[in-house]
């Protein structure tokens, strides 16, 4: 797998130019096909570009995406050209998978090649007492790029035990054992506690990629 992040993008053979970023917060694709990309997340395009409604993929998988709720709708631009991507000027990232698989949070994806393969899996060890978390994966070779709210951090959990909040965590090694940390301090919970009562648990050879946000708010309603 290659990123900015681990320092290799430009190592080794030349990689497919489609996917680059204009800018920190904004995905240029040179489109000569057709790509996957969250609904809404077209800013500008040139060229000749139809864009339509992308299902689930199947019955299983659609049913899977009705009862989880994992990730955002998409679609699939088709054409030729220059394509503009981008979600609420939140930071972007590339990852370029060789044969390989990451788990992604659905509602982080920006766009994919859409002959990637992609599936809807519970997170391991991660329950119904857990808000029965599930996370979308993505295999095969070609490009990933993701949004995250707030620049993120990339940790290595081969390194030492690693920690994240469900919320805050967006991608991550498939070779990582997933689990879930309860906190049982009644500090944690109530007071001057932080609240973070249950964090997922990395344990393997792999990297958690982390948000510095738990997501955007939702203003409360006045009416």
């Amino acid at each position: 797998m290659r990123s900015s992040f681990f320092n290799n993008m430009d190592q080794g053979e030349p990689l497919p130019g489609h996917f680059a970023l204009q800018n920190g917060k904004m995905l240029r694709v040179h489109l000569n096909g057709d790509v996957v990309a969250r609904q809404g997340a077209m800013v500008a395009f040139q060229g000749q570009m139809d864009f339509e409604y992308q299902g689930a993929g199947g019955v299983g998988k659609f049913l899977k995406k009705a009862l989880t709720g994992e990730g955002a709708p998409l679609m699939r631009a088709k054409g030729q050209g220059l394509l503009f991507l981008a979600h609420n000027a939140e930071d972007i990232h590339l990852f370029y998978l060789e044969n390989e698989q990451i788990t992604v949070n659905g509602a982080n994806i920006l766009a994919y090649d859409a002959h990637l393969q992609t599936d809807i899996k519970r997170v391991q060890g991660a329950g119904m007492m857990s808000g029965g978390l599930f996370n979308t994966t993505i295999g095969g070779t070609g490009w990933v790029a993701v949004h995250t709210h707030g620049a993120p951090v990339m940790l290595d959990a081969g390194r030492a035990p690693t920690f994240a909040d469900g919320d805050a965590a967006v991608a991550w090694s498939t070779s990582l054992q997933i689990g879930v940390n309860r906190t049982m301090k009644v500090g944690a919970l109530i007071g001057r506690g932080s609240g973070e009562a249950m964090q997922l648990a990395f344990q393997g050879q792999g990297f958690v990629l982390v948000q510095s946000s738990e997501g955007p708010t939702v203003p409360e309603h006045t009416h």
